[in-house]
């Protein structure tokens, strides 16, 4: 049995989904789409809004606890009933049915099962083969799991187990020291873990910028949770109700051991792509996923990959940007190339991380005249016990033009999606000194931040 449509996009997440969306209202295409385990993706199910939501618990937590008593609201420490904050998160999010029926609803055939290749322009799933033209894999990424010696008898959860746990550990040790580890890790400390984040390479967040890095692993040591860097995760084993972990230094010094009653993995992504059947199509990869082009092209004409896939960049929104460009380039629509240049980011620890543009690093690598402008303080910081963030503006010297902000405060995502848009229109750092801005906000620590770079 075999069925015929104008796309066939093989994954139910963000991508897919607008891809799906773009194709059919567009250019009129009848689509199919196939999603082996998680109907809407990661994003809405295991990633991004649930953690949010566990985040916003965890930062509500630490404000009774630490802000009310200096502000004379009387409440009583506070502590976290992990059961009932599954429960709230679980009625945020959408049932598996109701997202088949509505992607239904909008007139897509869904398939669900596993796919793979049977030729460049067929895919089966099950007993059925789709056929098409235009094909796009979106199936996403998982946990990585590293090379450690007893790593699979011990037990493991990465941040899909975590949020179904219903009781606080009393201890997490977190490996990787990325977006996700840092997220999970402050929030089951607020939660009441006492938690230990470890990661091979020099330091937290490493694609950041390096001293907003450094600022916000003191922010997390102030409260409390362990960091160690450069060291490996050299063993596990399971020692009763807790599993020993021997770490091993980078530098050759001593081993040593950590003890903690859950073991989190955070140390990074491998794409879906195993019972694709690439290889026999002829579609190239590599470690990091599918091979593509600056339009989504794979090596394969009529094949397109997007999302975490591709591991470009794995965030939601560039997933959904590389779906619309994939199917503007498979419908002829003459798309643009992608362009991350101008790509905001956050990292939802609080302090957040947020940042766009070049890293001071990455301006000196490509032998730019740069120079920095900076600021740690606003009014706001007052209202919630901060001492001290990070803002602060990479500028080219010569031109003033602003390269790249980084932010380490609250609602630092906010604010470095709001001041994105000056970077893709080239403003200056002149022109954020002169701007307007609201009282007392967070935010305006980036104007206070230009009205101390130098004169030109």
């Amino acid at each position: 049995m075999s069925e015929r449509f104008d796309l066939i996009v093989i994954g139910g997440g963000s991508a897919a989904r607008d891809a799906a969306g773009k194709a059919a209202r567009e250019h009129g295409a009848r689509v199919a789409l196939v999603e082996k385990t998680r109907w809407g993706g990661s994003c809405p199910n295991v990633a991004c809004s649930p953690t949010k939501a566990y985040l916003v618990a965890a930062e509500l937590t630490h404000d009774v606890n630490a802000l009310a008593p200096r502000m004379g609201i009387e409440t009583g420490p506070v502590s976290v009933d992990l059961a009932r904050v599954y429960a709230w998160k679980e009625t945020i999010k959408k049932a598996q049915d109701v997202w088949v029926s509505e992607l239904m609803a909008q007139g897509f055939t869904t398939y669900t099962g596993t796919a793979s290749f049977v030729g460049q322009h067929t895919v089966r799933v099950g007993e059925i083969e789709l056929e098409s033209d235009r094909i796009l894999i979106a199936s996403g990424s998982r946990t990585a799991v590293p090379p450690v010696e007893g790593i699979e008898e011990v037990g493991w959860i990465d941040h899909v187990s975590a949020l179904d746990l219903t009781e606080v550990p009393a201890s997490l040790l977190v490996v990787g020291g990325g977006a996700v580890g840092l997220e999970f890790g402050q929030i089951f400390s607020r939660f009441g873990s006492k938690v230990t984040i470890v990661d091979a390479l020099e330091r937290i967040a490493p694609i950041a910028d390096m001293e907003a890095s450094a600022m916000l692993r003191m922010a997390l040591e102030r409260e409390g949770i362990d960091v160690a860097t450069s060291v490996f995760v050299k063993s596990v084993r399971r020692e009763g109700e807790e599993v020993t972990v021997t770490i091993a230094p980078r530098d050759g010094s001593d081993e040593y051991e950590v003890r903690a009653e859950r073991v989190m993995l955070a140390s990074g992504r491998v794409p879906n792509i195993e019972e694709l059947g690439l290889d026999g199509i002829g579609v190239e990869t590599n470690k990091a996923g599918i091979v593509v082009d600056d339009h989504l092209r794979t090596t394969v004409p009529g094949i397109w990959a997007a999302g975490d896939v591709n591991a470009v960049a794995q965030f939601t929104p560039v997933a959904q940007y590389q779906a619309r460009i994939a199917v503007a380039d498979m419908f002829g629509a003459d798309a643009p190339a992608a362009d991350y240049s101008v790509l905001p980011t956050s990292i939802f620890t609080d302090p957040e991380l947020g940042s766009v543009g070049m890293t001071e690093e990455q301006a000196l690598e490509q032998g730019l005249d740069v120079d920095v402008a900076r600021n740690e303080y606003v009014k706001r910081f007052s209202f919630i016990g901060e001492r001290a963030g990070l803002f602060k503006i990479v500028y080219e010297r010569g031109s003033r033009r602003v390269l790249g902000l980084h932010v380490l405060s609250r609602n630092a995502g906010d604010i470095v999606q709001g001041f994105s848009l000056g970077l893709r229109l080239g403003a200056t750092v002149d022109e954020l000194a002169a701007m307007h801005h609201v009282f007392p906000t967070f935010g305006e620590g980036i104007k206070a931040a230009a009205e101390r770079a130098a004169a030109p």
